[in-house]
C-alpha cells in the first residue's frame, strides 16, 4: 500500500506551523507527513542494502530501522518532554505487540482460516524481548535517589545497547536465511528487520533505484523527517492540553503511533499474504529494538541535552509493558493463529487505552 500522496502534508504542515494555527491541526498534518517519510526511509535503506551485500546491508537495515522513532524522540527531548518520550517507548512496545500484531492476525485471519508461524523463531524473539523488558523494569523496582536513577539508567542503557550489538553480530554472521531467500524457512533471526519477499522485491527493483538515488532519497528523507519531527513535537504538548489529554496518554497513544505506522502497514500487508512469520518479525522485532536500541540512545542523548531522561517508568507503564510480553510468550508455542486471537489482542490494547485515558496526570513518572 503506497501512501506517498501523504507527502503533500509536508508543505501543508510547514505552512500551518509558520502561521501558528491550532496545534491540533499542526500535529495531525505533521503526523500524516511523517508516515510516508518513514516508509520511504525504509525503502531507501532496502534499496541501498542491495548494493552493500548481506552483511553491511543487514547492518544498515538494523541500524536505520528505528530511525523515525529516534528522530522524533530526540526532538521531543529537546522540547523537554521527558515523560512523554518515556511514554512513547511504552506505547511503541504496547502498540506493536497488541495493536500491530493483533490487527495483522485479525486481517490475515479473515482471509485465511488458519495462519501459521515458526515456533522456534517465535520463542527466540520472545526470549530477547523478555530480556529487553527486564532492562526497563529494573530501575522501577528499587527505590533510588534522583542521582542513582540517572546513574543506573545509564548503566542499564549501556548493557541493553551491548546486547543489541551482540544480537546484530549473531544476525549478520549466523548464516541464517532471510525471508526473501526461502519463504518456507523461518523468518530471519531476532533483531534483523525482515526484508521484502520476492514479490515485493520485484516491485522495489522495478523502481530502478540506483545506489546514488537511494543515497539521495535517504538523505532528503532524513532532513524532511527532522523538520517534520520538530514541528510535530512543538505541537504535541499544546495539542494534548487542548484535547484534555495527559502527557502519559499522549505519549503512549499519539506520539508512539506516528513512528510505528509504517511498520503497522507492512505487518498487515504480510499477514494478508499468509506470511505471519514476517509480521511477527516486524512487530516483535520493532518492540525489542525500542527497548534495546531506542531507549538507550534516548538516555544517552538525554545526558547530552541536559534532560533528566531515565528508565524509571511508572507502575501504569510497567504493567502495560509486561502484559503484552507475557501474552506473546504464552502464545509463542502454539504455532497457529486465527482472527479471533487477533481481535483479542486489539481488545486488550483498547482496554489499556481506557486505563491510560483515566490515569491521573501525575502517573507518568
Amino acid at each position: 500500500m503506497k501512501l506517498n500522496w501523504l507527502l503533500l502534508f509536508i508543505p501543508v504542515g510547514i505552512g500551518l506551523a509558520w502561521y501558528e494555527v491550532n496545534p491540533i491541526v499542526v500535529f495531525l498534518t505533521s503526523a500524516l507527513a511523517i508516515i510516508p517519510l518513514a516508509g520511504l526511509m525504509g525503502d531507501a535503506t532496502e534499496a541501498l542494502a542491495k548494493f552493500l551485500g548481506p552483511t553491511l546491508g543487514g547492518l544498515l537495515n538494523a541500524t536505520l530501522g528505528n530511525a523515525p522513532e529516534i528522530i522524533i524522540g530526540l526532538f521531543a527531548l529537546k522540547q523537554g518532554l521527558v515523560e512523554m518520550v518515556k511514554a512513547s517507548i511504552t506505547g511503541a512496545i504496547v502498540g506493536n505487540l497488541l495493536f500491530g500484531l493483533g490487527l495483522s492476525v485479525f486481517v490475515g485471519g479473515l482471509k485465511f482460516p488458519k495462519l501459521t508461524y515458526d515456533i522456534q523463531t517465535a520463542r527466540v524473539n520472545g526470549q530477547l524481548l523478555m530480556l529487553a523488558t527486564f532492562g526497563l523494569i529494573v530501575p522501577a523496582v528499587f527505590n533510588f535517589s534522583t542521582a542513582s536513577e540517572r546513574e543506573i539508567s545509564l548503566e542499564i542503557s549501556i548493557a541493553l545497547f551491548l546486547i543489541y550489538l551482540a544480537s546484530i553480530v549473531y544476525t549478520l554472521f549466523s548464516g541464517k536465511p532471510t525471508p526473501g531467500e526461502d519463504a518456507a524457512k523461518p523468518v530471519s533471526p531476532p533483531m534483523e528487520r525482515p526484508t521484502e519477499t520476492s514479490e515485493t522485491q520485484s516491485e522495489t527493483e522495478a523502481t530502478g533505484w540506483s545506489r546514488n538515488k537511494a543515497l539521495g532519497i535517504l538523505a532528503a528523507v532524513t532532513v524532511a523527517l527532522a523538520v517534520m519531527s520538530e514541528i510535530l513535537t512543538d505541537a504535541v504538548d499544546p495539542a494534548a492540553k487542548n484535547l484534555g489529554l495527559t502527557p502519559l496518554f499522549a505519549g503512549v497513544f499519539l506520539l508512539a503511533l506516528v513512528g510505528n505506522t509504517a511498520d503497522l502497514i507492512n505487518s498487515v500487508r504480510f499477514a494478508r499474504q499468509n506470511q505471519l512469520n514476517i509480521s511477527i518479525g516486524i512487530t516483535v522485532g520493532s518492540s525489542t529494538q525500542m527497548a534495546l536500541l531506542v531507549a538507550p540512545i534516548l538516555v544517552f542523548f538525554g545526558f547530552v541535552f541536559g534532560r533528566d531522561m531515565n528508565l524509571l517508568f511508572s507502575p501504569f507503564e510497567l504493567v502495560a509493558i509486561i502484559m503484552p510480553v507475557v501474552v506473546f510468550q504464552t502464545n509463542a508455542n502454539i504455532g497457529t493463529a486465527v482472527w479471533l486471537g487477533g481481535l483479542m489482542l486489539i481488545t486488550i490494547y483498547f482496554m489499556l487505552g481506557f486505563g491510560f485515558y483515566y490515569a491521573p496526570a501525575t502517573a507518568g513518572g
